[in-house]
């Protein structure tokens, strides 16, 4: 879990702190997705991809980066009724809210539970079938 906390420990102050808050909230709610450091963000549930056409790569299920003006936290998950992160932007009224990407500039800017409630749905769903 040291790759976590190295990520979190270079961050400066206050932003260490509301990258941590939401470290803890993943981890809790996701406890079996194992972090990992890729493209400079923090992932967790790593996988590997193959679409049809060939083309293959990682990612993981989850993802969280400490941008210069915001937080982001990727959810590589959708459903029948489209992506997750989007189907919770009305209940994520401080964010900005793309296909799997919700960004935020302070923790406090964002209902936990309601992050909580998107991550365990995400971790129900498990990883996104390639196409």
């Amino acid at each position: 879990m040291a790759v976590a906390e190295d990520y979190i420990a270079g961050l400066e102050e206050p932003r260490r702190g509301d990258v941590q808050r939401v470290h803890e909230l993943i981890r809790e709610t996701l406890p079996d997705l194992e972090p990992n450091t890729d493209g400079g963000m923090l992932g967790y549930g790593r996988f590997h991809y193959r679409y049809t056409s060939g083309r293959e790569g990682d990612a993981s299920l989850v993802a969280l980066s400490s941008r210069k003006a915001y937080i982001s936290l990727y959810v590589l998950s959708a459903d029948e009724n489209g992506y997750l992160a989007e189907q919770y932007a009305d209940r994520l009224p401080k964010a900005s809210v793309g296909k799997s990407c919700i960004r935020f500039k302070r923790a406090d800017d964002v209902d936990l539970d309601v992050l909580r409630e998107l991550l365990a749905a995400a971790g129900r769903m498990g990883y996104p079938a390639a196409t």
